[in-house]
């Protein structure tokens, strides 16, 4: 909803000013022209704009602001000054930005909610209905608590998944680099020494050879854009829901990797409609909520399958137990839960558990991994060097002889 910036007289002649939000100038004059304000001028005022591609802000910086705006809450300053105070703190321009949009309609006379629910790109619907949440129960300084710690505990496992990664992928483009290396500048050499000599060639190192040939004309170039291509057409097909669907699918069944996503989907699950479940979302509007911001298509789905049931009237563990995603133990632990009225209590605990097998199961990922990568990277590139010398070794066989 548009802001404007007015000015107006009073039934006694006495000139008014200030931020209004309406839906036009219009309607801006009637809503004043009821409290007897006659309107003389009216300028939208316009919300800090951003650049598409500077939209993002990062977790810890949101973690930070929210934790922050809980304590001012608590300590009892006002909404208006607390969103000035935490959007002067932030470094960065975009949320700098976004926290100023957000005091403004604030000021305007919109509520907390609403005015976070103007910025999707920064407040996704968990925090917006959490802080909703918080402003109809008067509780909005302990969801502001909850919800920093459970941002703070979604960073901690992204950083898991991360540290999972960066090894292999690290591994995998230095491999990449050195095995390029070799063929494009280190093999012709060699492959000019051998003709120079009409050196008989063993077949590994002709193979070798002609893989130096192909990287260093057109084929090298072609891979690449095929590479290049076939990564875009992928992209573009993981947009489309057929396309994310079967990809998220096909990653969950995955050796080592798919364990690793289940355990991260389960924690991320509980962790999510737990928060919710807590701050007193209702359990439906949680489900929803939880499915959106699953991060996988698969997941997604047998949230939304549990839903459906629980709507009928069905219990929530039942089509737990009939989902491929969901662990056995996790259903019996949310029907424990059920049963004694503490839900919300026994889902923290599932994310707890098994967030910490997330740790596991990294550990446990990285330990193959190493070897398994220091095994290729040594295999191919002592490859191409042994296949280089075959011919030397030969030579030199024939000389002595």
């Amino acid at each position: 909803m548009p802001v404007y910036r007015f000015r107006g007289l009073n039934a006694a002649g006495q000139v008014v000013a200030g931020l209004r939000a309406a839906p036009s100038r219009d309607a801006l004059a009637l809503a004043l022209r009821r409290e007897q304000i006659r309107l003389t001028r009216a300028e939208e005022k316009r919300s800090p704009t951003l650049w598409p591609l500077a939209q993002r802000v990062s977790d810890q910086e949101l973690a930070v602001a929210t934790r922050q705006l809980s304590v001012m809450v608590d300590a009892g300053l006002p909404l208006l000054q607390c969103l000035e105070i935490l959007s002067q703190q932030q470094r960065g321009r975009t949320f700098r930005n976004v926290l100023e949009a957000v005091r403004m309609s604030v000021e305007a006379g919109s509520t907390l909610s609403a005015a976070l629910a103007e910025h999707p790109q920064v407040f996704d619907p968990l925090f917006v209905h959490l802080v909703e949440a918080g402003e109809t129960g008067g509780i909005l300084d302990n969801i502001l608590r909850r919800l920093a710690l459970y941002i703070e505990k979604k960073l901690k496992l992204k950083r898991q998944v991360k540290s999972a990664l960066v090894y292999p992928v690290a591994v995998i483009i230095v491999a990449t680099l050195v095995i390029v290396l070799l063929l494009w500048k280190v093999v012709p050499v060699f492959a000019s020494l051998f003709a120079s000599m009409n050196a008989e060639l063993p077949l590994p190192t002709r193979l070798v050879i002609a893989a130096s040939h192909f990287v260093g004309g057109m084929g090298g170039l072609l891979v690449g854009t095929f590479v290049f291509l076939l990564a875009g057409a992928l992209g573009a097909w993981y947009r489309t829901p057929p396309g994310r669907l079967a990809l998220d699918a096909l990653l969950l069944r995955l050796p080592l990797v798919g364990v690793l996503l289940r355990k991260i989907a389960v924690a991320r699950f509980t962790r999510t409609l737990g928060t919710l479940l807590a701050s007193g979302v209702p359990i439906l509007e949680g489900l929803t909520i939880t499915a959106k911001t699953s991060g996988n298509a698969v997941v997604e789905q047998a949230v939304l399958r549990v839903r459906q049931a629980v709507e009928i009237g069905r219990a929530f563990a039942d089509p737990l137990r009939g989902s491929s995603v969901f662990p056995a133990m996790v259903a019996q632990m949310i029907e424990v839960g059920e049963q004694t009225g503490a839900l919300d209590h026994m889902l923290e605990k599932i994310a707890d558990f098994y967030e910490e097998e997330v740790d596991a199961a990294v550990r446990d990922l990285l330990a193959v991994l190493e070897p398994a990568m220091i095994v290729f990277l040594g295999a191919v590139v002592g490859g191409i060097v042994v296949s280089m010398y075959l011919p030397l070794f030969s030579l030199i066989a024939k000389l002595s002889g």
